[in-house]
């Protein structure tokens, strides 16, 4: 599977955490908000790069790798009905990434942080550290998805990665650029700030 990029809130989503602490309004308000700041953040995503392809449904997914673009979720008609999703801040885009990964067939996750992370630091670790948020930890292990997270210093990697996503597209389409070079499993990615 091609990458599919699951934005964070970002700028949004804190202008929300701040209005939440002003307001003093439910968890549950702030949730759709805050699935509404990577609604957002995507759109603007797809405003700076015309490959890129929001969607809302998994068929409009399908439609988006089928044309060869770049599919970028905006989560809330999906998470709205969605049971396994907890409607407070334990499920960030972290969380909603692994979710979309399960349900679209259990694709491997790529999370991109803007802090460092050290090589092998453990789920458990990253989530006692805030890093990541507990519901991607909980879908992980129980989807048994796999998945990375690449942080300051990994653009590298990150490039190589999504790279490697772009001409598997391209080879599948019958226009391969470079036969005979091994790719990379299938991605799904978070960005979060």
């Amino acid at each position: 599977m091609p990458v599919v990029i699951v934005p964070g809130g970002g700028a949004f989503a804190d202008a929300v955490r701040h209005a939440q602490a002003a307001f003093h309004f439910p968890d549950a308000a702030a949730h759709q908000m805050a699935l509404l700041a990577m609604h957002q953040t995507g759109l603007m995503l797809k405003a700076l790069h015309p490959r890129l392809a929001p969607f809302e449904t998994l068929a409009e997914l399908r439609r988006a790798l089928a044309r060869g673009q770049i599919p970028v979720w905006l989560p809330l008609k999906l998470v709205q009905c969605d049971a396994r999703i907890t409607a407070n801040w334990s499920t960030t885009s972290d969380g909603l990434a692994a979710r979309l990964a399960e349900r679209i067939g259990r694709v491997p996750v790529v999370l991109v942080k803007s802090c460092r992370i050290a090589c092998g630091t453990s789920l458990a670790a990253l989530v006692r550290l805030k890093v990541v948020d507990p519901t991607f930890a909980s879908i992980v292990d129980r989807a048994r998805l796999r998945w990375r997270v690449v942080g300051d210093g990994d653009a590298k990697d990150l490039a190589g990665l999504v790279e490697a996503r772009t001409r598997t597209a391209y080879r599948r389409r019958g226009r391969s650029r470079d036969a005979g070079r091994r790719m990379a499993p299938g991605r799904a990615i978070a960005r979060h700030r």
